[in-house]
């Protein structure tokens, strides 16, 4: 699977100079967006305001078309399904990111919560799963969850 996510970005998106560095990008970002799909699937309704978002935001964060953004959804979708948990994708964000980059993950995760306008016990109780899972304070995913809101 990772071959493909990586003939992905290979394909579309890296130079042959570049290839060490965005090799952790491109990891990272399928890891991301694999969190956001979880997010979004996290009530049992994904629907199109959430799909949007997610799009949205990868195209903001990765500098990403919106093909490519559907393309890395699709990837990414398959690999989560296919993984056994969370763990591999926040263990990958915990060796890469620092904190601030951490809370952003965060901010992002809550406004896909925010998408369809209304917060499920599910997406919450995912939230503070990851907020664990990503060594986070309870205060960050508290802060996290304010700024998104009002954005």
């Amino acid at each position: 699977m990772l071959t493909k996510i990586a003939d992905f970005f290979n394909k579309r998106m890296v130079q042959a100079s570049q290839q060490t560095e965005s090799n952790d990008e491109q990891r990272i970002a399928m890891a991301t967006c694999a969190l956001l799909l979880e997010m979004a699937n996290a009530d049992s309704e994904f629907g199109e305001d959430e799909q949007a978002k997610i799009i949205s935001i990868l195209i903001h964060n990765f500098h990403l078309s919106e093909e490519d953004a559907r393309d890395l959804i699709a990837l990414s979708d398959q690999e989560r399904k296919e993984s056994l948990d969370l763990w591999q994708f926040t263990n990958l964000i915990n060796q890469n990111y620092s904190k601030a980059e951490k809370i952003k993950v965060l901010e992002i995760l809550w406004s896909v919560i925010y998408a369809d306008g209304k917060v499920d016990m599910h997406e919450e109780y995912l939230m503070r799963k990851l907020n664990m899972l990503l060594n986070m304070d309870h205060s960050d995913l508290i802060d996290a969850k304010i700024r998104a809101r009002e954005v």
